[in-house]
Formats: structure tokens, C-alpha cells, sequence
């Protein structure tokens, strides 16, 4: 197979589909560029040898960016690749996926967590998040702030403080996330009001 004339082909068909029926365009993009990153997997190798194949992205990068233009540089080739390699379970782009757009992704596939990308998928969708707001809560880490299950049902809380808090029980620190201080807080409210057994320290 000529895995460099599969990936033109899947990109040139994408692009010519974008122009066609403009009202799916996301759909579009995240389809081919998930098979441009089994291509590209494929082509060296395999997962298990995918990460150091930079050299074919670096060639495959070069030509189709003489051949087809902009938006086909190594990271971007890269990136197509790590998409594939984080959702290839499932065989194919899962609907839940399709709520967020390519830009998004490049913002959150350095994440590396899949259980972190999967819950800024969801509050995306869920709120509808420009690219900018996004950006905005991964750099507050609202994700390891809140606790959030990898069910990812609701955000535990609505309100996100900046800084950690510390909550000690029986001389004993141990740092949690908001939303666990916010359950303790509710199963332990009689002993918190009497400021017996806890004390909360907080650290601006």
C-alpha cells in the first residue's frame, strides 16, 4: 500500500467534502484526520513503534503541504496521529467526540489523560466552549480541581476557586480537591460549626 497516497486521497476528499455541505464540516474533519492518524500508525509500524516515526511525518508533512497547502505541518500530522491513537477502541469517531471541532482538540490532546480529555469533551459540548474558554479552564486545571468522576454526569460544583485548600482532620493534611472539601463539608457540618474535630487553613 502507499500509505502517502492514502492519506492525500482521505485529506483531498475531506476537503472537497467541506466545500460541498459546509453544515458538517466537523464531522468531516474529525472522520479523515482519525483515518490520516491510522494511516499514519500504520504506515510505521504500528502503535508500538508509531512514536518514533517522526522522520515519515516530517517527509509526509512536507509534500502534502507542497501538494495541498497550509494546515499539514508536522504537528498538525502528529496530532492526527495521537487522535487516532487516544479513540482507536471503538474503530472509528464516536458521536460524542463530533461536540467538539479540530481547534479544540490541539488544545487538548497534549493533555495526554485520556480521562481528562474526555471530561473537557463533555463540558464543551455540555456548555458550548469557545476555543478560548477551553483554553481558559485547562490552564486553571479545572479538571483536577473538581474531582470529576470519569462519568463525567455534571460538574460537581458550579463555583471554582483558584488555589488549593487544605482541610485537617486529627493532625493529620491531606490535600483534596474542591469538590471532596464540599462533600466533607456537607457530611460534617454540625462538627465544622462547632470547630471541634476539623479546621480548614486556606493559602492565597
Amino acid at each position: 500500500m502507499n500509505y502517502y497516497n492514502e492519506i492525500k486521497e482521505t485529506l483531498v476528499k475531506n476537503e472537497v467534502y467541506k466545500k460541498v455541505k459546509d453544515y458538517s464540516k466537523n464531522k468531516s474533519d474529525l472522520n479523515a484526520y482519525f483515518e490520516v492518524g491510522r494511516l499514519i500508525v500504520e504506515a510505521q509500524g504500528g502503535e508500538k513503534r508509531a512514536k518514533y516515526g517522526n522522520k515519515l511525518i516530517k517527509e509526509y508533512s512536507e509534500k502534502l503541504t507542497k501538494e495541498l497547502g497550509k494546515g499539514y505541518d508536522i504537528s498538525n500530522l502528529k496530532r492526527m496521529r495521537q487522535f487516532y491513537l487516544f479513540f482507536q477502541k471503538g474503530g472509528s469517531v464516536s458521536h460524542q467526540l463530533y461536540q467538539v471541532n479540530w481547534t479544540h482538540y490541539r488544545y487538548l490532546l497534549p493533555l495526554n489523560d485520556i480521562d481528562e480529555i474526555n471530561y473537557y469533551i463533555y463540558i464543551t459540548g455540555k456548555l458550548n466552549l469557545s476555543v478560548r474558554e477551553l483554553r481558559e479552564r485547562i490552564k486553571s486545571k479545572e479538571y483536577e480541581r473538581t474531582g470529576c468522576s470519569p462519568n463525567f454526569e455534571e460538574s460537581k460544583i458550579s463555583t471554582l476557586i483558584k488555589n488549593p485548600i487544605l482541610i485537617r482532620v486529627k493532625n493529620q493534611s491531606e490535600k483534596l480537591t474542591e469538590y471532596a472539601l464540599h462533600q466533607s463539608i456537607l457530611e460534617n457540618m454540625e462538627v465544622f460549626f462547632k470547630g471541634t474535630w476539623y479546621w480548614l487553613c486556606f493559602y492565597w
